[in-house]
């Protein structure tokens, strides 16, 4: 993990690539963890930066919902230097209303199905995902069920045999 003078030229070299302004918009160095939060319209070319400072694996991508917080949903991508021997977590923060980010997918192949279950569970749009559907639920699924507010208990089941008016119900 970067200490925090390191974790602060990266997030340098992240904003130093756009024109428009800072993208990053906080740093958290923990004893465990140094995460980047950065705005998602940046998630690309902040990690295309980071990739040219030797963090070269995306060793996962996360959705996350931070309910009641807005915005409430959020994505992690968790990267790995093993030159450095380093871990640098980047996250970024979308409102519920509208939930798109560009996909890393052309660049960072690994991201592919990670990406399709963030969508899944979370939904969580990849803008440019080149098969962005369901993976873990059925296609006509309605809802995403690793959101907070999803219903606890599942799906009930309707057991028509056993319903009287049914013949042979008894049995």
């Amino acid at each position: 993990m970067p200490d925090a003078k390191a974790l602060e030229r990266l997030a340098h070299l992240i904003d130093a690539e756009h024109e428009d302004g800072p993208v990053v918009r906080g740093l958290t160095q923990t004893a465990a963890r140094a995460e980047i939060e950065i705005a998602p319209e940046a998630i690309v070319p902040a990690l295309e930066r980071l990739r040219g400072e030797s963090y070269t694996m995306l060793m996962s991508l996360h959705g996350v919902d931070y309910l009641p917080d807005e915005p409430r949903l959020g994505v992690a991508y968790e990267l790995l230097s093993m030159t450095l021997q380093d871990r640098v977590s980047v996250k970024l923060r979308v409102p519920l209303g509208s939930p798109h980010v560009p996909s890393v997918t052309p660049r960072w192949p690994t991201a592919d199905y990670q990406e399709r279950e963030a969508f899944d569970m979370f939904g969580i749009v990849f803008d440019g995902h080149p098969d962005l559907r369901r993976i873990l639920m059925p296609e006509d699924y309605l809802g995403h069920p690793q959101r907070r507010d999803f219903p606890i208990g599942g799906e009930p089941v309707l057991f028509t045999e056993s319903e009287p008016g049914n013949p042979g119900w008894w049995k």
